[in-house]
Order: structure tokens, then C-alpha cells, then sequence
């Protein structure tokens, strides 16, 4: 499970620091593709394999499927690690997501998101602010 968040700066190669606590899970290799809400995701190999399977049998004919599929799959690169813990991080995702230096590394439980630190914190107050707006709809997940 990846939890917590890190703040590191992004290289001007366009490579990234991969905080040490979430290497570990990410082992056996990942995938760093286009997420939502403004950032991109970084899933470990074995839940891409996955997702991936369950993207593959949703309907052709249903537009939202295509499209998640297609934001997902065709930004879809290998995550490789060098010794330094870094990865590259392609130019067309970071400008799809426009992540400039100062980025944060957010573990959601089953993915890790990377954001642009300044939409990062702007994304977390409009969370902050809609919460309690929630309750009720959190009262039904029954957590």
C-alpha cells in the first residue's frame, strides 16, 4: 500500500526522485501514465496487469470506456528506475499535466499520483472545502 506524501523537485532532465518507501513496493517494475484530476499515476506492474484487464473487457461501444482506456493506455509508460532511485518523466506528461520543478508524490493506497505542487495544494483545498459538503454521501460508504 502506498501512503503519505513526499516533495521532491523534478531534475531539469525531467527525471524524478521515487521516494524509498514506495520503491520497495514497486519492485517488480510499474507504469507511469495520464491520471485524473491533474496529475499522473504511477501503478505497480502487477496492478496495471490488472487494470489493464479490466479495461480490456469493457464495451467498445460505451464512449467512457473508450476514453479512460484511451487517457490511460496510450500515455502508458515503463517505469525505470536508475541507482539513484529516479525515473524519467516524459516531456508529453509533463506538459499534459503541467508539472513544472516542485512536485509531490502521494500515495493513494493502490497507485501513487504525482502532481505539480502548486494544483497539488489547490486540488487539496477544494477537497478540504467540498468535504463537509459529503457527509452524507460518506455516510453511505459505511467506512
Amino acid at each position: 500500500m502506498f501512503t503519505g506524501r513526499y516533495y521532491h523537485n523534478l531534475e531539469a532532465k525531467g527525471r524524478l526522485a521515487i521516494p524509498q518507501s514506495f520503491r520497495t513496493e514497486l519492485g517488480s517494475g510499474g507504469v507511469i501514465t495520464w491520471g485524473l484530476d491533474g496529475c499522473l499515476f504511477l501503478f505497480p506492474k502487477s496492478y496495471w496487469q490488472k487494470l489493464s484487464e479490466k479495461l480490456a473487457s469493457l464495451s467498445l461501444t460505451n464512449p467512457g470506456a473508450r476514453n479512460l482506456t484511451r487517457i490511460l493506455v496510450q500515455s502508458a509508460v515503463e517505469l525505470n528506475l536508475d541507482s539513484q532511485g529516479r525515473t524519467l518523466i516524459p516531456e508529453h506528461l509533463r506538459t499534459q499535466v503541467n508539472i513544472k520543478k516542485q512536485v509531490v508524490i502521494a500515495g493513494t493506497l493502490t497507485r501513487i499520483e504525482i502532481w505539480d505542487q502548486e494544483a497539488y495544494h489547490k486540488h487539496l483545498d477544494l477537497i478540504t472545502q467540498t468535504i463537509n459538503q459529503a457527509d452524507q454521501g460518506l455516510a453511505e460508504i459505511d467506512l
